[in-house]
């Protein structure tokens, strides 16, 4: 296997990798317009919270194409492209800066070199989340030496944290991985994350192609591992982080952490400064995706339940704070999880 880059930026058009596909096939979609773009987030042909923020900025970029650089399409556009999945923050978070970005534009009367400064800056984001990511994963390193030394670490992760959830270097599984390059893991964990698998397709496909030696386990084994003293740390992804710590993440991150408090496992959550909502208190005013029923009811395309059964399929939940051994972003890692040092680590 080999490293395939997630999102591509090709004259003038916008290039995903299909994650529906894989590990089995590399198919590979092109867009040119918003509504494609929006259907892309909304379809899960691409997934991963910063990737969808990315996505979603080169959305922006095409539709200052489209527009002709009117400042109220554009406007209409951004609205529109965050519409396709309410949870993970970065999407509403990359929108935003792209569309600050057309207003401060238009109030210098630069309207007409738009288009290339908007594909300037969605580029340049991308470059600086591969060194955030980089030092969110140098801290992480930090943090495990400081508690086992040279020991080599069983680690654990739910769902896809890696390149293909953000372009560049991943982030939970960025650190997985810059940890092995280091010589400190022996084997890891990936939970395959049910019902769209994540974890069993991409994140096995990630550590494949790195040579990382691992074993994919159904949600149901958190305790046996944890109980056997198979996991030394877990390190999952976010896709929104709100004031006081809670972390949305996808469905079954919550089990993983409490389980993790109860056997005394290092719990860590990796996410950049984009993926926090300091607008929100608690997790409870977080908005959680529910996605069709098909998606529980069948698999590989074929009904495994029942006619007459129904399903219910959010696809995130919140991990109260209470439950984290820390939050790693890429200005630091915050232990005593409170509001006011949330506040202070992502501004500061």
């Amino acid at each position: 296997m080999r490293k395939v880059e997630p999102l591509k930026w090709q004259n003038g058009e916008l290039v995903l990798i299909d994650q529906r596909k894989l590990p089995h096939q590399e198919v590979f979609q092109t867009y040119t317009d918003v509504e494609g773009v929006h259907t892309s987030i909304k379809d899960m042909v691409v997934r991963g919270a910063p990737l969808i923020g990315f996505t979603a900025l080169f959305g922006m970029v095409l539709a200052a194409k489209d527009t002709n650089n009117d400042l109220s399409d554009l406007r209409k556009a951004g609205e529109f492209l965050k519409t396709a999945r309410p949870t993970a923050v970065n999407l509403a978070y990359e929108v935003n800066r792209a569309v600050e970005l057309c207003e401060g534009e238009f109030k210098e009367g630069r309207k007409d070199s738009l288009y290339n400064t908007l594909e300037k800056f969605a580029l340049e984001q991308m470059e600086k989340l591969h060194h955030d990511n980089m030092s969110m994963a140098k801290i992480a390193f930090k943090e495990l030496k400081e508690k086992y030394g040279d020991k080599k670490l069983n680690l654990m992760t739910l769902c896809n944290t890696g390149f293909l959830a953000c372009g560049p270097m991943g982030t939970a599984l960025g650190v997985i991985e810059y940890a092995f390059s280091q010589g400190q893991v022996n084997h890891v964990y990936a939970s395959e994350t049910r019902p769209y698998l994540q974890g069993g397709r991409l994140t096995a496909y990630e550590l494949t192609v790195s040579g990382i030696p691992h074993s994919v386990t159904v949600e149901g084994a958190f305790s046996y591992l944890m109980k056997k003293g198979l996991i030394d740390a877990i390190f999952i992804g976010a896709d929104r982080i709100v004031e006081n710590g809670d972390t949305a993440n996808k469905v079954g991150s919550s089990t993983l952490a409490i389980v993790a408090k109860h056997y005394g496992v290092p719990f860590y959550t990796v996410a950049p400064t984009s993926t926090f909502d300091l607008s929100s208190k608690t997790g409870d005013e977080i908005e959680i995706e529910l996605r069709p029923e098909e998606e529980v009811l069948e698999a590989m395309g074929e009904r495994i339940c029942p006619q007459e059964s129904r399903a219910l399929n959010p696809s995130f939940d919140v991990t109260d704070h209470e439950h984290l051994t820390g939050i790693i972003c890429e200005k630091g890692i915050i232990k005593d999880i409170r509001p006011e040092n949330v506040i202070r680590t992502v501004r500061g």
